[in-house]
C-alpha cells in the first residue's frame, strides 16, 4: 500500500455528483482539498403531470462536459487523474437495448409518480394481504428478519419496482426485448459506468442497488421472490460489486486518457462516507432537493414499520455497513419554487425574510408536490399553504415554507427514534438547504440535539472522492478521512420544544387536510381490479404456494430462505 501511496501523491481524484437538480464535478488533492470545480444544471423533464424524467444522452453529454470542464479548472491533464467516483441519484432508472445500446426511453426519476395507481392497487391487494399473512407465519417459526420485513413491505413511488412494472406494462418494446434477454436495466450509476466502459460493463454496487427496492439486503442480492411476484425479468439486472472497486477503464476516445473508475455509490450513502458517520448512531442530515435523514445502524438491518428504509451504506472488501433512511422530497424544490414565483430575489434573502416577522402569522405550508413520505407515506397529498389573511405578507409565506422543511426534519427524526432504538451519538447536516441559519437553528431546537455543519456541504461528491481514493491507495484508513472533514459552525438548541409545540401542531393538522387530496378514485380502480377473477385466481394460488412452503420448511427442514 505503501508504494501506491506514494505512486499517486501527486495525482487526483475526481468525483462526479449526478444530484436531483445539479451535476458537479470536483477534483481532490491528498488532503482533500478541492483543486478544480465546475457544475451544470441538471435538465430535468416534465412530459406531463405528475411525470419527471432525464434525457439520457443529455445527461451523458452534461457529464463529460462537467469533467473536462474541471480537469480545466484544475490546470492538469487527464493522465494525472488517479482514480473516478461517482455519486448518483438514486432510484432513478432507464432500460435499453443490450445489443445496440441504445435506451428504449427517457430516465424515470425517483421524483416521478406515474406509478401511482399501481402502488395504491398493490398496497390494497389481496395477494400483498396473503404475503404479509405467510411471512408474519414464517418471521413467528424462523425468527428472521428478512420475513419480518416482507411481512411490513408497502409499495411506495419512490421505489423503482413498481415504475419499473409500470414500463413493462406500458412499453411494448420493454416487454418483448426483456422476454428475450435482449433488456439491460439500470440506475443513472450503471448506465454512466455503461457508457464510459462503451458497453463493456455492466453493473452497479450494492448501495445503489440497495435503494431500488427489487434488492435483498439480507441475502445481498437482486430479489428473485419481488420479481417473481411482481413478473419482473431477472435477466434485466446488473452485477452488483463492492462500492469502492475497480469498475475497469473510461475509454480512452471520452477523455483522452483511460481513467480508472474505482467507485459508484448512491448519493446518500455518499454523503454519509463523506461526512465520516462510520460508527453506529452517527446520523446525517441532507437537505437538498428533498431531505434525507440517515443513521448508521451497523451490521443490523432495521426493519421498519412507519417507512424507514433499510439500505446498504457502503461495502468495501467484508466490511458492510448498513443504514436506516427517511426521507421528505419536496425541500429545496419547495423554495425553489417560491423562488420562481417572485416570493423573493435570492435564496440567500430567505433567512433575512423570515425573522423579519415574528411568527408566520398562522399561516402553514405543507411541502408535498411529490407526496409525504415517512411516517406519513401517502403519495396523493397535495402541497397547500393554510391560513392566508388579507394581512398575509410574503415574508410570513418565506417563513412558512423554510418552517415546513423543519418542521419535517421534525417528524423524520423522531421516526428514526421510534423505530430504531439506537442511541444517537452525533448529528452532521450538508446540502445546499444547510446553508440557511433559519432553517439549521429551527431544526435544532426541534430536535434538541446539536447539529455540526461541515466547511464544504458537497459531502456526495467528497464521498465519493474518499471512496475511490481508498481504492487506489490515496488514502490507506477511515481514521485518516475523519482528519480531512473540516466543521464550518455547530448549531445548539436555544429554544425548547414547548416553544414549537402549539405551532408544529397547528402544521400538522394542516398536513392531515393534505392528505389523499389527488385519490378520487384510485380506490374504486383497486376494488374493481382485485374483483377480476384472473386477479383472485392469481393471489389464491400465491397463498397456497407460500403455505406449501412453509408447511413443507417446518416438517423436511426444507431451506426457503
Amino acid at each position: 500500500m505503501g508504494s501506491a501511496r506514494n505512486g499517486y501523491r501527486d495525482r487526483l481524484i475526481v468525483a462526479v455528483d449526478v444530484g436531483s437538480s445539479v451535476l458537479r464535478c470536483h477534483l481532490y488533492n491528498q488532503a482533500g482539498q478541492i483543486c478544480g470545480s465546475a457544475e451544470d444544471k441538471l435538465k430535468v423533464l416534465y412530459p406531463q403531470t405528475g411525470y419527471v424524467e432525464i434525457d439520457p444522452e443529455s445527461l451523458w453529454d452534461q457529464f463529460v462536459g462537467i469533467v473536462k470542464e474541471a480537469i480545466k479548472d484544475a490546470g492538469i491533464q487527464m493522465s494525472q487523474v488517479a482514480g473516478l467516483g461517482i455519486s448518483t441519484q438514486r432510484a432513478t432508472f432507464i432500460t435499453w437495448n443490450k445489443t445496440t445500446g441504445e435506451p428504449f426511453h427517457n430516465f424515470i426519476s425517483w421524483q416521478d409518480l406515474r406509478a401511482a395507481d399501481l402502488v395504491s392497487s398493490w398496497n390494497s391487494s389481496v395477494l400483498l394481504k396473503a404475503v404479509h399473512g405467510v411471512c408474519t407465519a414464517l418471521h413467528f417459526f424462523t425468527r428472521r428478519k428478512r420475513f419480518l420485513a416482507a411481512s411490513l413491505i408497502n409499495f411506495t413511488t419512490q421505489h423503482v419496482s413498481l415504475r419499473l412494472v409500470w414500463v413493462l406494462q406500458n412499453i411494448p418494446q420493454v416487454r418483448q426485448e426483456a422476454k428475450i434477454g435482449n433488456c439491460c436495466f439500470g440506475t443513472i450509476d450503471t448506465w454512466l459506468l455503461y457508457k464510459l466502459t462503451s458497453g463493456t460493463v455492466f453493473a452497479t454496487d450494492y448501495s445503489n442497488a440497495s435503494g431500488t427496492a427489487i434488492f435483498d439486503p439480507y441475502l445481498m442480492c437482486w430479489s428473485s421472490f419481488l420479481c417473481s411476484l411482481l413478473s419482473i425479468p431477472m435477466s434485466i439486472f446488473p452485477s452488483v460489486e463492492d462500492t469502492s472497486h475497480n469498475f475497469g477503464l473510461a475509454d480512452p476516445i471520452i477523455f483522452g486518457a483511460a481513467v480508472p473508475i474505482r467507485a459508484l455509490v448512491a448519493d446518500q450513502q455518499a454523503a454519509m462516507f463523506g461526512q465520516c458517520c462510520f460508527d453506529v448512531g452517527n446520523v446525517k442530515l441532507t437537505m437538498g432537493t428533498g431531505s434525507f435523514i440517515s443513521i448508521n445502524t451497523g451490521e443490523r438491518l432495521h426493519t421498519s414499520i412507519a417507512g424507514l428504509y433499510p439500505l446498504i451504506g457502503w461495502k468495501i472488501g467484508k466490511e458492510v455497513v448498513c443504514l436506516a433512511e427517511g426521507n421528505a422530497s419536496d425541500t429545496g424544490t419547495a423554495i425553489k419554487w417560491a423562488e420562481e414565483l417572485n416570493l423573493f430575489t435570492s435564496v440567500a434573502d430567505t433567512e433575512a425574510m423570515a425573522r423579519s416577522v415574528p411568527d408566520c402569522g398562522g399561516i402553514y405550508f405543507v411541502p408535498s408536490f411529490s407526496g409525504l413520505q415517512a411516517p406519513v407515506n401517502d403519495p396523493y397529498a397535495c402541497a397547500s399553504f393554510m391560513g392566508l389573511k388579507p394581512s398575509t405578507s410574503k415574508n410570513h409565506l418565506v417563513r412558512a415554507i423554510l418552517e415546513s422543511v423543519a418542521y419535517r426534519n421534525k417528524q423524520l427524526y423522531d421516526t428514526v427514534l421510534r423505530e430504531t432504538t439506537i442511541p444517537i451519538t452525533l448529528i452532521r447536516a450538508d446540502g445546499g438547504v444547510s446553508n440557511n441559519n433559519f432553517i439549521m437553528q429551527m431544526t435544532a431546537d426541534l430536535l434538541g440535539q446539536t447539529i455540526d455543519k461541515p466547511k464544504h456541504t458537497d459531502m456526495s461528491s467528497l464521498g465519493a472522492a474518499f471512496l475511490a481514493g481508498l481504492a487506489v491507495g490515496l488514502w490507506s484508513t477511515k481514521d485518516e478521512l475523519k482528519k480531512l472533514r473540516t466543521t464550518q459552525c455547530e448549531f445548539e438548541p436555544q429554544a425548547k420544544w414547548k416553544e414549537y409545540e402549539q405551532s408544529m401542531g397547528s402544521w400538522e393538522v394542516a398536513l392531515q387536510r393534505c392528505s389523499n387530496w389527488y385519490n378520487t378514485t384510485a380506490a374504486r380502480k383497486s376494488l374493481t381490479a382485485w374483483f377480476q377473477p384472473v386477479r383472485v385466481w392469481n393471489a389464491l394460488g400465491w397463498f397456497f404456494w407460500l403455505v406449501f412452503l412453509l408447511l413443507l420448511h417446518l416438517r423436511t427442514g426444507f431451506p426457503i430462505s
